[in-house]
């Protein structure tokens, strides 16, 4: 008998449509060729792969791709819009999470939580403001997050020595002061408060000046900043606060620069006798960076008069450029805390001992004034 000639079913088809490129039948491939035809004649060919159904295995040895089966999301692509959802809305709210991970970091939406926290407890009147205008809520969540880009960004503040303030109870931190405006003290609020590992607060002693200025006096309040007097300072130390006292005041503050890193006197030792009486720990501390933010090259006391202020700084920039002026020069600074010394060895009635009290004195402020000279060897460059 001759041999059958095979006819694929959709021969026919293709000849109606006009295909000029003939394809392989399902379940072949074009390799087959003739001898593929000649081995359907000679007997049943084995039953075609059946396609598994949506969201079934596929078959062992075959890829779910061959197969045909839904693959899972890729981890790498995002989430899409929920089913109902509009795309618009889906692409305009994964647009904002951007935006707020660049402007307000990974944590934006603890950010978030914690402000409207702190929206409800000024409007219902859930905080407390002490006896000396301290404003701690207002602190942590407002004037902290204003002073942390100068602090971190602008100054690149390096703290060191932190350790040396107790985790609890009182401490007298005592450090040098420069830079024409009072921007130290409160880097070195800064760096108690972010740094310290039980987070504590660094309560100023400020010169009356400050408390006279409108807004200035109200935000130095909120900061926790009081009177430089015996009797407030001993009620915070008593209280177990940290407390920052500047002995050099405005003669260091308003230093020419060719005096920079030179410590004035320390006045008459008013924050020794206050640490003996209360028996708290005195932390000596040394800044490095404040001096060259403002270079005062000259004083004009015929304007400091006018104005009522101890000086009226002349700088490269100030009163020259006007407002542009005011803005400080990007130092590096240095904030070093020293080893505690303790005064609770000493007798009750040391405090009256004018010797004892100016030894006390002189012994901090010449480890301020060594620690200065050591970490300005240190130092590569002013802006470095």
């Amino acid at each position: 008998m001759a041999d059958a000639k095979v006819i694929p079913f959709d021969e026919d088809s293709r000849g109606r449509r006009g295909s000029g490129r003939p394809r392989a039948p399902r379940g072949r491939t074009p390799a087959a060729g003739k001898a593929g035809g000649k081995a359907a004649a000679d007997g049943p060919q084995p039953p075609l792969a059946a396609v598994p159904e949506e969201g079934a295995a596929p078959p062992a040895g075959i890829p779910a791709q061959a197969a045909g089966g839904r693959q899972g999301p890729d981890p790498a692509e995002g989430a899409g819009p929920e089913p109902g959802q509009d795309p618009r809305a889906f692409d305009a709210a994964a647009a904002l999470g951007a935006v707020a991970d660049r402007v307000l970091g990974g944590d934006w939406e603890r950010k978030v939580a914690s402000g409207l926290a702190f929206l409800r407890r000024r409007v219902t009147g859930d905080y407390e403001v002490d006896e000396f205008g301290y404003d701690a809520d207002l602190t942590d969540q407002v004037l902290m997050s204003l002073l942390r880009p100068m602090f971190g960004a602008y100054f690149r503040v390096e703290v060191r020595g932190i350790e040396n303030i107790p985790a609890q109870g009182g401490a007298l931190v005592v450090s040098n002061h420069s830079g024409t405006l009072p921007l130290d003290g409160l880097m070195a609020q800064v760096a108690v408060h972010d740094h310290h590992p039980a987070g504590r607060h660094l309560r100023l002693l400020a010169a009356d000046l400050v408390f006279m200025l409108p807004l200035v006096n109200e935000l130095a309040r909120k900061l926790g900043h009081t009177l430089a007097c015996s009797e407030d300072a001993e009620t915070l130390l008593g209280r177990g606060e940290v407390v920052g006292v500047m002995p050099e005041g405005f003669k260091g503050l308003g230093k020419p620069f060719a005096d920079r890193y030179k410590l004035q006197r320390f006045g008459r030792g008013g924050f020794v006798a206050t640490a003996l009486k209360t028996k708290v720990p005195i932390v000596p501390c040394s800044v490095v960076g404040a001096e060259e933010i403002y270079p005062m090259i000259g004083n004009s006391r015929t304007m400091a008069r006018l104005l009522g202020v101890p000086y009226f700084p002349l700088t490269p920039t100030f009163p020259w450029l006007g407002p542009a002026g005011l803005v400080p020069l990007p130092t590096k600074w240095v904030i070093q805390f020293g080893e505690p010394i303790a005064t609770d060895g000493y007798p009750a009635e040391a405090a009256e001992d004018p010797m004892l009290v100016f030894n006390l004195t002189d012994q901090v402020r010449e480890t301020i004034q060594h620690t200065l000279y050591e970490l300005l060897v240190q130092r590569r460059s002013v802006f470095f």
